[in-house]
């Protein structure tokens, strides 16, 4: 079976997720090395950073969340693209993480990857996160994760995922195409 190619460097946490990734896709993958991101992944991430594109592909957890954010803003947020991995989909055994998702799970959120808006525009807003019971209901939290996996956006808390749906250049026909399948 023929991988798909994928043209943007891919940034991930370890060599755990570099095997993982290989095994679904062909394409150039960089690593933090975890949390630290020391100076010389640093360096290399952005001199990549500058001949292509990257994907943000880390786990769906706290030290995920803190990488991704330290990568965007080394390369900037119009050369970078974010994948997510829901959570149920990267879990084993209790343990999070790329490494742990198949090859159907990564392809399926390299496929989403989506860039930061490079202006800043509230399509969304608290009144949309109520309307739409993705805010102030026993179910909401349910609710974000099944419309963060169609969106490919990835599951955060309320106000994380208001800023994911403005920062994420999701349309309001889209999101409410998304919201329709839920």
């Amino acid at each position: 079976m023929e991988r798909l190619k994928i043209e943007e460097i891919i940034v991930v946490e370890g060599k755990d997720d570099v095997s993982a990734v290989k095994k679904a896709v062909d394409a150039q993958i960089l690593i933090t090395n975890g949390y630290s991101l020391d100076a010389k992944q640093r360096n290399l991430i952005k001199k990549a950073s500058e001949k292509k594109n990257i994907i943000v592909l880390t786990d769906s957890d706290y030290a995920g969340e803190v990488i991704r954010k330290r990568v965007e803003k080394l390369v900037g947020s119009q050369k970078c693209k974010h994948a997510f991995i829901p959570r149920e989909q990267s879990t084993k055994n209790g343990d999070i993480g790329v490494e742990n998702a198949d090859e159907s799970a990564i392809i399926e959120a390299l496929t989403k990857a989506r860039c930061v808006r490079s202006t800043k525009k509230d399509v969304f807003t608290v009144r949309d996160m109520f309307e739409h019971g993705l805010q102030g209901q026993d179910n909401s939290s349910e609710t974000r994760d099944k419309l963060g996996k169609i969106l490919g956006i990835g599951y955060c808390n309320s106000k994380q995922f208001l800023s994911r749906l403005n920062n994420f250049d999701i349309t309001y026909e889209e999101f409410m195409n998304a919201i329709s399948k839920i």
